[in-house]
């Protein structure tokens, strides 16, 4: 429902709800026509905000960028957030001077002629394919010209000039490479804004880091449905954000990304990374989006929370120890001891060849390291007696209350970090990840169950440490961990108690063929009543999605929106996380001064699953 209209009885009458009601009363989504709301490009916008008019849209003088739409609200933003801090001292005669001069480059960006031989076409086709392996491999631009010698050397020693002479009319200089990277960002991003114009519904994943300068980048990535259950997720706005980053800045750059896209009149769900505070429902994001009468669902992100569990099992002290034995073996005496130790471990046949490089990583990231750390530790511990190095890591790998722990910890690690996995399994939908998280809290009350009973073959690490003691006669109880399984438990429980709400939906998308009438929603009762007595769909073997798919609009119009709500919401903010890992590849320390326009656009493309059709590109002029 519109924000404006959050208020209005008549609007209230008129059935419009907000998107997230997952009732089938919904209407079908408003969507804004913008060519109607007599917008038009201000001559002052000029010397206010360093825009000119091109083709009827506002284009930035600084950066070249084009905003999709012809509004005041957005031009100031783009110029106080981008270029303010810049040319704001510029005034007067000087901002005019100023102007002019960024006019004049602007110019010089003048569609060049259009190729008139195969020959030529072919050179910047081929221009084109290396540029965009370049930025898909997040290299540097300047690697073009590298490539280009490469290319001519190795023709020639193949004894073929002539190819020679084809790889030297390929342009691959580091200005073209750059031109080449912006008209591909601006080919995936009008896809984008297709996509996401003709979509059903959406959904939003945020997330917040810093990158190698220091400097906080929001990114927003959006994953789209439409109508044919085509589902789509691409990054759609990457912000710098100045100085301490609050909830109301995050509102901001988010509504600035959705403004030109209708809003969040269809926009089912935000997942956000963040503290427990930003998602409360009356204040952070949340609250902020109550507010302005936006209704979607506000879920915190279910990878990032696996992560904070970790630190409640309060066992950093036997981290501790394992990380100096680590760092003892890796680094004392300049690298002569490691060397001992792998030579030590080959001649005592051990598994494994060596320790792992330890860094500060997650506890989810420690699960292998503690693995392997268990699994040689004697090994480990016969080396430390040689050496004599520290008699406080001695006794505790031969302290049996340490192992215990060890053991424990290894193996509820082991057991988080398989559950990451899951969750993070490409192109997932809400309803997938909620099963892992589901079968995940019943397995840890299983768990719970068998440390009172001190059943250990599920805890892999307790068991061997356990039946290696036994034969001495000695029985370790391992039930002592108990409050830690609870604690988890609890945890989990707390955290993801938001998607509790969704629980029967989301049953009923899973399994509609299975589902029982009499309990369901009213608004789906008659046409699963239809629905499990068709023979075709009752004998299909499709399973969410792929079902859904199946349903005829006109019969089953509440389910397939059921459908398209589900499929068009995140699990996970894993997309965004694998965003800032492309990030800080690009904006690496050999490239930190890389500006805000291009890491965007290389961004962009090394992240999207967008197919970008260069031969469509060599038919515009401006190639």
């Amino acid at each position: 429902m519109d924000p404006s209209r959050a208020d209005d009885p008549a609007a209230m009458e008129a059935g419009a709800v907000s998107p997230t009601d997952f009732s089938p009363k919904l209407s079908t989504p408003r969507q804004r026509k913008v060519d109607g709301e007599n917008r038009s490009f201000k001559q002052r916008w000029e010397t206010d905000y360093l825009f000119v008019k091109t083709k009827n849209k506002p284009q930035c003088l600084v950066c070249f960028q084009i905003l999709a739409v012809c509004k005041e609200y957005n031009v100031k933003r783009h110029y106080v957030s981008q270029h303010e801090f810049q040319y704001s001292k510029y005034t007067g005669d000087l901002r005019l001077a100023v102007i002019n001069d960024l006019k004049s480059k602007l110019s010089s960006q003048a569609p060049l002629p259009m190729p008139t031989t195969n020959t030529e076409k072919a050179a910047i086709k081929a221009s084109f394919l290396i540029c965009e392996e370049i930025v898909k491999r997040k290299k540097a631009f300047s690697d073009g010209a590298f490539i280009k010698e490469c290319a001519i050397k190795m023709a020639r020693a193949f004894g073929s000039e002539e190819m020679a002479k084809c790889f030297e009319s390929v342009s691959l200089s580091h200005q073209t490479v750059a031109r080449r990277i912006s008209v591909m960002d601006q080919y995936v991003t009008q896809k984008v804004h297709e996509a996401v114009k003709n979509c059903t519904y959406f959904s939003v994943a945020i997330d917040e880091n810093t990158d190698i300068t220091g400097t906080n980048q929001l990114i927003v990535c959006i994953r789209t449905v439409d109508e044919d259950f085509n589902i789509s997720e691409e990054l759609l706005h990457l912000m710098p954000l100045q100085g301490a980053t609050k909830d109301e800045d995050i509102y901001e750059e988010v509504k600035i990304a959705l403004a030109e896209h209708g809003g969040f009149d269809r926009c089912i769900s935000i997942i956000i990374d963040g503290a427990k505070s930003t998602i409360m429902k009356n204040s952070g994001l949340a609250g902020l989006l109550k507010r302005d009468g936006v209704g979607c669902l506000m879920l915190h992100c279910i990878v990032h929370e696996e992560g904070l569990v970790g630190t409640l099992l309060k066992m950093s002290d036997i981290m501790e120890v394992v990380i100096k034995i680590t760092n003892m073996i890796r680094e004392k005496k300049c690298g002569v001891t490691r060397r001992r130790f792998k030579a030590l471990l080959e001649e005592l046949e051990a598994a494994s060849c060596d320790l792992p490089q330890n860094r500060n990583v997650r506890w989810l990231n420690e699960a292998n390291y503690l693995c392997k750390f268990f699994r040689l530790r004697k090994e480990i511990y016969l080396f430390l007696t040689e050496i004599k190095s520290d008699p406080f890591l001695e006794d505790r790998l031969c302290d049996m209350d340490f192992l215990c722990s060890l053991a424990f910890l290894t193996d509820i690690t082991q057991t988080l970090n398989s559950l990451n996995k899951s969750l993070k399994e490409k192109d997932q939908n809400i309803s997938q990840l909620y099963q892992h998280i589901s079968a995940f809290r019943t397995k840890l009350m299983l768990r719970k169950l068998n440390l009172l009973q001190n059943e250990l073959t599920s805890f892999e690490c307790c068991n061997e440490l356990f039946n290696e003691v036994k034969e001495s006669g000695t029985i370790l109880e391992f039930n002592r961990f108990i409050p830690k399984i609870e604690a988890l438990i609890e945890n989990f429980n707390r955290r993801y108690q938001e998607f509790n709400e969704l629980n029967s939906s989301l049953r009923l998308f899973n399994n509609p063929l299975s589902a029982d009438i009499n309990n369901a929603d009213v608004h789906y009762q008659l046409e699963l009543c239809e629905l499990q007595a068709d023979l075709y769909l009752a004998s299909r073997t499709e399973v969410g999605v792929p079902f859904f798919r199946l349903l005829d609009k006109e019969r089953f119009p509440n389910l397939r929106d059921l459908g398209l709500k589900i499929a068009s919401m995140f699990g996970s903010t894993y997309i965004c996380e694998k965003s800032f890992s492309d990030l800080n590849h690009i904006k690496s320390k050999y490239r930190n001064n890389i500006s805000n326009r291009t890491l965007l656009q290389a961004l962009r493309l090394s992240t999207t699953n967008l197919k970008v059709d260069i031969d469509e590109l060599l038919s515009q002029p401006s190639q």
